[in-house]
């Protein structure tokens, strides 16, 4: 099953659901950054939460999401776009640490909850949309919950988790946001509660083989949701070696002659993906020339 999104209405548009498989997306990540247990288990609850609020965006809109608790992984950033797309980094990526007492990868740790959370989204227009909130546990499931009730004024449920194999491969990941609307009985929402309360952590529920409709039936109950829209999911960088060109240019001719007299080639690295762009020196005199021209 390749990794795709649902998203659905429930009771009667009361309730607003989405949920996702992110175990190749992740994995791919896991590939090009080489994180480590516990930096793969944040970064995949960031990636996996980012794809899912970027799918409630339209067109070319994107978001970026940038987490700074001030903890030993550094900042986590991501970037996704309402057609699935994602990609995302961690300052230190060989962040690892013994389980929690729960028995679990120890992400808050990792993390830390002296610092924020934000959310800025390119919506087409001049100005961009952004919010701001501290981080109030590090587990970052309740952290982009409180970001949709403070930032949104969406009362929402988040759950993100990543399961990761002893050699570092990604085993499961997935997550769901459960939204409530306007007016949404009392009843309903505390049937949900119970049923949030219950369930079994939607790692484990990917990792069983569990569909991203058969999760949202699991806490919203079978028969009461319908499907509204699926999408796929991968992992996906924008970057090439015509951008950074761009950006050599914009150095001016000056900074590249200094850069062909020194190093005789120049080399760029994209923070998301970690791909190499190598400019050979004949590749620098044209783009030197190129400079000369603007």
């Amino acid at each position: 099953m390749n990794d795709y999104l649902v998203k659905s209405l429930a009771y009667g548009g009361g309730v607003r659901a989405y949920a996702v498989k992110t175990t190749d997306t992740v994995s791919e990540a896991q590939r090009r950054h080489q994180t480590w247990p516990t930096a793969t288990a944040a970064l995949g609850r960031a990636m996996t939460a980012g794809v899912m609020m970027s799918s409630m965006l339209k067109g070319d809109e994107k978001l970026t999401i940038k987490i700074e608790g001030g903890g030993p992984i550094g900042a986590i950033v991501i970037d996704s776009n309402s057609k699935g797309q994602v990609r995302g980094y961690v300052s230190n990526p060989k962040t690892h640490f013994e389980l929690n007492k729960h028995g679990k990868l120890d992400v808050a740790r990792a993390v830390g909850k002296n610092g924020t959370l934000s959310i800025v989204k390119d919506l087409g227009l001049r100005e961009h949309f952004s919010g701001k909130v501290p981080i109030i546990s590090g587990e970052l499931g309740e952290d982009f919950a409180y970001y949709l009730v403070t930032s949104e004024q969406v009362p929402s449920s988040v759950g993100v988790g990543v399961l990761v194999n002893p050699d570092n491969s990604v085993l499961a990941a997935g997550g769901f946001i459960i939204q409530l609307m306007p007016g949404t009985e009392e009843s309903i929402i505390t049937e949900i509660e119970t049923r949030l309360q219950t369930i079994e952590p939607i790692s484990k529920q990917i990792q069983k083989g569990l569909t991203p409709e058969e999760i949202l039936e699991g806490v919203l109950g079978e028969g009461n949701m319908k499907v509204i829209d699926r999408m796929p999911v991968s992992f996906h960088c924008s970057c090439s070696k015509d951008r950074f060109a761009n950006a050599i240019i914009s150095l001016g001719e000056e900074e590249i002659q200094q850069i062909i007299d020194e190093d005789e080639k120049a080399e760029a690295q994209c923070h998301f993906c970690n791909e190499v762009y190598v400019f050979s020196k004949e590749e620098l005199q044209e783009l030197k020339e190129a400079a000369s021209r603007k």
